[in-house]
């Protein structure tokens, strides 16, 4: 079957951002612990991965806020190549190791993440309609967390068997993941103008910049956008939690064994795995989704989360987002464990991010830009808070404000669901009786 201009789009889409986040994902992977090689090279150095990546996510949350605003200037297109320029300058700066450097880099991407993040929301829903805004989620998810795959699997080739990550190692890493997020921008310059399902231009929104930011605030303090921001912050914390704080634990869990290091990468790829197999269930699963709603996947997800919150809690030592420890948790760590639940984390976050951006193109569609500017303000401001607790509290303690949110998040986003679909069977509900009485 040939495909409509739409479903090519979303295929461009979900190509560059998975070209250009393969970089940038397994940057913030590897983050922690190529940190702190370099500081045993360079006592000088003082830059730390947590306190990089909270100032990246500070910097995201606040401009979060005037990202509508820049897209109603530049357009989705324009923002997307542009933010994905930043996340370039930040993966270069790793080449020239240098602690003023690294935290402006985390500034510069945290800008850029908000206007990228912001447009593709814009530009998936205006290629989408009611009918195809949970495929088209799920088709685009999937593609994307296909970027935790070939990144991982060149750093865990790179790094087997090393307990320190030499120069000659990062030199390596740092150089093919700057040229592989540099691809990234170009496949995003290609990307086509949004079209109706007839195949016709999206017309431009001409929505100012100040009446961009109005209803960046009109929308926030509305009742579903309250309730989801729970939603929205638990995911934050979460993915604070497996791409920078598991990972990193992980490898620094030496009774892993000598590779431990190298489980980094591979914890990296079955966090992909889950990602991309959740993403592509829910697309090709879409119609069903649809005619089920939401909350059962939802559900689905935060039971893959508590059970892989309990398994590491077992496994892991409470150390370990610290640094090396020689420590045991209430088992003896073992390397199978630790990556089966990596594969937990991964889909359950897919059982949840593909339903977040299916219910906020399907809620606001002509609000595209302003909704998921204020999605990503939440989840931003939540995972600059979890970098900086995680430099400070203990493994366990994380678990538990994990599981706290959780179920607090997951309450929340089928509140919002069991409305909007009592709210459109009443519809329907009107709509049928409408038409007997026209007909009597």
């Amino acid at each position: 079957m040939e495909l409509d201009k739409r479903m090519i789009n979303i295929i461009i889409l979900g190509i560059g951002f998975m070209t250009a986040f393969t970089a940038f994902q397994t940057c913030g992977n590897i983050e922690k612990i190529v940190l702190d090689s370099i500081r045993k090279d360079d006592p000088s150095f003082t830059g730390d991965g947590y306190i990089s990546l909270a100032v990246l996510y500070a910097v995201f949350a606040v401009c979060n806020w005037g990202a509508p605003s820049f897209i109603s200037i530049t357009g989705p297109r324009v923002a997307m190549v542009i933010g994905s320029l930043c996340y370039g300058f930040f993966i270069a700066s790793f080449l020239v190791p240098s602690t003023v450097l690294l935290y402006i880099a985390s500034g510069v991407v945290g800008f850029g993440a908000a206007i990228l993040w912001a447009a593709q929301g814009s530009y998936l829903t205006l290629n989408s309609d009611s009918a195809t805004i949970q495929r088209n989620s799920g088709i685009f998810w999937a593609m994307f967390q296909v970027s935790m795959f070939a990144g991982n699997i060149f750093v865990s080739l790179v790094f087997a068997g090393k307990t320190h990550i030499d120069a000659a190692s990062r030199s390596l890493v740092f150089t093919v993941l700057t040229s592989l997020s540099g691809l990234g921008v170009i496949l995003l310059v290609c990307l086509r103008p949004a079209v109706r399902q007839d195949g016709e231009l999206v017309s431009r929104n001409n929505t100012g910049p100040l009446e961009a930011l109005k209803t960046s605030f009109k929308l926030f303090t509305s009742r579903n956008m309250i309730l989801l921001s729970a939603m929205f912050f638990y995911s934050g914390l979460e993915t604070c939690f497996y791409s920078g704080v598991y990972g990193s634990s992980i490898g620094f869990t030496l009774e892993l064994g000598e590779n431990s290091k190298s489980l980094v990468g591979l914890s990296g790829i079955f966090v992909g795995f889950g990602e991309v197999l959740g993403g592509a269930i829910f697309g090709i699963f879409s119609k069903q989704t649809v005619r089920w709603g939401r909350e059962p996947i939802i559900l689905f997800g935060y039971v893959l989360h508590m059970l892989a919150f309990f398994f590491i809690f077992l496994n892991i030592p409470n150390a370990a987002p610290f640094g090396d420890t020689n420590d045991e948790a209430f088992i003896h760590p073992s390397q199978y464990l630790a990556i089966f639940c990596s594969f937990l984390l991964g889909l359950g976050d897919s059982c949840q991010n593909t339903q977040i951006f299916s219910i906020l193109g399907l809620l606001y569609p002509d609000d595209s830009a302003p909704v998921f500017a204020l999605f990503k303000f939440t989840q931003s401001l939540s995972l600059s808070l979890s970098f900086v607790y995680s430099s400070i509290l203990g493994l366990y303690v994380q678990l538990g404000i994990l599981a706290v949110w959780a179920t607090f998040g997951t309450i929340c986003f089928c509140a919002v669901e069991l409305s909007r679909r009592r709210a459109a069977n009443e519809a329907v509900g009107r709509g049928n009786n409408e038409m007997k009485m026209q007909q009597d």
